[in-house]
């Protein structure tokens, strides 16, 4: 049971850690689309764009209607990420940990 618990924690420290990933290459790929460095009338990054969105705006729509934009520039990434940081290195290993205790 503790392998399958280990496994499971491992899974979602991997998922936080993708979803990470995705904030950050979609806030890298706003800026160069701002900055026109790149175009959303290429097929293909307009469909990595809309996957990115698609997978990270469930997830920053609730801190980006909570905090607004300072001086026109969006933290609300900065702020996601941190939380989700804190998440897979403090609460995941606790809750972890108090499972594992449960079964031995």
């Amino acid at each position: 049971m503790i392998a399958i618990i280990n496994f499971v924690f491992f899974i979602l420290s991997a998922l936080i850690e993708l979803l990470t990933w995705a904030i950050i290459i979609n806030a890298v790929l706003s800026w160069l689309v701002a900055f026109d460095v790149i175009n959303l009338r290429n097929q293909f990054v307009f469909n990595i764009a809309r996957a990115l969105e698609a997978v990270t705006a469930p997830v920053m729509r609730p801190v980006q209607r909570m905090v607004p934009a300072l001086g026109g520039v969006d933290i609300s990434p900065i702020i996601v990420i941190l939380v989700l940081m804190g998440i897979q290195r403090f609460i995941l290993p606790a809750i972890q940990s108090a499972l594992i205790g449960l079964f031995v």
